[in-house]
Parts: C-alpha cells; sequence; structure tokens
C-alpha cells in the first residue's frame, strides 16, 4: 500500500512539475513571431464627391455624389462612389436618377489628373401636363476625362464613350471634384 501511496504522490509532483516549467513557455508565444505594423489602410483613403444645386424659375436640380478613393500611390487611386439626381420643370417633367460608380484617376504629373469612371444609374422619368408619359430605365456611362487639379480639387471635362442619343443630350461632362 504504501508503495502505491508513493507512485502516486511521485506521479503528481511530476505533473505539477511539468506544469510549472510549460506554462511560462506557453504564456510568451511563439519567440520569432514578426511584429506586424499597424494597417495604414486609411492614411490612403480619401472621402468626397461632388454637389450641385441648379434653381431658376419653375427649375430645380439638385444633385449629390459622395465617393471615396484610394490612393495606391501618389499617382494612381481607385474609387467608388453613389450618384443622386432631381431634376424638375414646373408643369413639364420630372426625373429621379440614382446609381453607383467607380473610378480611376491617374496624375501624371501632380497638377494634371486623367480619369476613367463607369457609372449605372437607373432614371426614373415622368412628363406632366398634356402627356403623362413615364419611362424607367437604365443608362451606363463610361466617361474618360482630364482636368487641372490644384490641392485636393480638381477642374475638368469628360467625355462620354457610350452616349445614346436617345437618352444623353451632350457626350461633353463638365466635372469638380473634391477629395480629403
Amino acid at each position: 500500500m504504501k508503495k502505491k501511496h508513493h507512485i502516486s504522490f511521485f506521479r503528481s509532483l511530476l505533473v505539477l512539475l511539468f506544469l510549472l516549467i510549460l506554462n511560462p513557455l506557453i504564456a510568451q508565444g511563439p519567440l520569432n513571431t514578426p511584429q506586424q505594423p499597424p494597417s495604414d489602410f486609411w492614411n490612403h483613403v480619401q472621402l468626397g464627391g461632388g454637389i450641385g444645386l441648379n434653381f431658376s424659375s419653375g427649375y430645380s436640380d439638385v444633385f449629390i455624389a459622395p465617393s471615396a478613393i484610394y490612393n495606391f500611390n501618389p499617382t494612381v487611386a481607385l474609387g467608388a462612389g453613389l450618384n443622386l439626381n432631381y431634376v424638375a420643370s414646373k408643369n413639364y417633367y420630372s426625373s429621379f436618377v440614382y446609381g453607383i460608380s467607380t473610378i480611376v484617376l491617374v496624375n501624371p504629373i501632380p497638377q494634371i489628373q486623367l480619369s476613367v469612371g463607369l457609372n449605372q444609374s437607373r432614371v426614373n422619368y415622368q412628363e406632366e401636363g398634356f402627356s403623362n408619359y413615364s419611362e424607367d430605365y437604365w443608362d451606363t456611362s463610361l466617361i474618360v476625362g482630364a482636368g487641372y487639379r490644384t490641392g485636393n480639387v480638381t477642374i475638368g471635362v469628360g467625355y462620354n464613350l457610350l452616349q445614346d442619343d436617345r437618352y444623353d443630350a451632350e457626350p461633353f461632362v463638365p466635372f469638380v471634384r473634391a477629395y480629403f
């Protein structure tokens, strides 16, 4: 009986000693783990977009286009955005347009910005007055552009390569972009 007691005591002591030695080693984690630098993703992101307001006698046009871009380096950026546009001419027509967009920006030199943007928009158009004509359709545009850039603001003009004479009155699209 005494022999079993010694074996049991020895086994318990061995397990306790093993745990005391192993615990500090496990608590330290792997010895050669490289430290990950903190992510600088948000340091490359800029928020901005465009806004437009136009009011006159019986006419209103409200445009909001928030967007964000990610700057891969000082030359190239990629972004995405939303667009909302409401246009109404009293007793003639109203139109509500909403959609999404993507854009690639290239700055060959700091003052010049080249862009390619793909926009997909849903158009809800309704005539008023004598005709109660309405139409809902999708409109896709691929706009290449160039502008003058100063600081966070770019002023320029784009050209819609997918212009549809049925829906688009003019293929040239002036723009003002700001990202902060």
